[in-house]
């Protein structure tokens, strides 16, 4: 039965990594989850582990594979941004963005894919975003490094993907998340008039989309991107 397969989110504890947790939960998975600090919804084994730390992220592999079993989906959720203006971007915001959203990517996904190669079985969701492909303004360490995962999934594709193991892309566009709630009203309504949907998107209608990819319903599908961003980015 797929459902009782072994879940790993990275950065599960908030916003959409916390959705889609919940919603593998609800699904009837296993379901751990990393995080810096906090915890994951209540069902789900909390690891600590940074993405930018090989060893600890090993030791968060070993200690799931311990108590839940070998990991058969994972979904590289974690990152961060530093919104700077190129000419006023440090190379340490640009290397600390990419280190954690394409690093820490390339860390979680070569751990998971050992199990997934001894079980033929495996499912890599990789969250990118709107502006990866859509870009934006201040965000070159940010959009850089959620571009860089569609070639990422797509070349694990050719690898892997004789061994039952899929590799696929999921861009949300504007969310309704702690960060968007911040946003000042008249930058919110701004936002909405470009999204053809007319609103922003609820956390779990990611989390859909991800637990479907990880179902048997999706496994003729790897190296796709997936928007979920109420049509914003159309024709990228």
């Amino acid at each position: 039965m797929s459902a009782s397969r072994v879940v790993l989110v990275t950065g599960g504890n908030r916003g959409i990594g916390r959705a889609i947790a919940e919603r593998f939960v609800r699904d009837g998975y296993r379901v751990a989850v990393t995080a810096r600090s906090g915890e994951g919804p209540m069902g789900t084994l909390t690891v600590r582990a940074d993405v930018t730390d090989s060893a600890a992220l090993d030791a968060a592999f070993t200690e799931v594979e311990a108590q839940l079993g070998p990991v058969e989906i994972v979904v590289a959720n974690a990152g961060i941004t530093r919104d700077m203006l190129l000419l006023r971007m440090s190379e340490e915001d640009f290397d600390t963005v990419v280190d954690t959203n394409l690093g820490g990517t390339f860390r979680v996904v070569k751990r998971a894919s050992k199990g997934m190669l001894k079980a033929k079985f495996g499912r890599v969701i990789l969250i990118s975003s709107v502006v990866g492909l859509y870009g934006g303004a201040g965000q070159i360490n940010y959009s850089s490094s959620k571009a860089a995962l569609v070639g990422f999934a797509r070349s694990l594709t050719r690898e892997l993907g004789s061994r039952g193991i899929t590799a696929n892309v999921v861009a949300p566009g504007f969310i309704e998340t702690d960060m968007t709630a911040e946003l000042p009203e008249d930058t919110q309504k701004e936002y909405k008039k470009s999204i053809p949907a007319g609103r922003f998107a609820s956390p779990d209608e990611v989390a859909g989309v991800v637990t479907w990819l990880a179902s048997d319903d999706a496994a003729y599908i790897s190296g796709a991107v997936i928007p979920v961003d109420g049509g914003l980015g159309m024709g990228h």
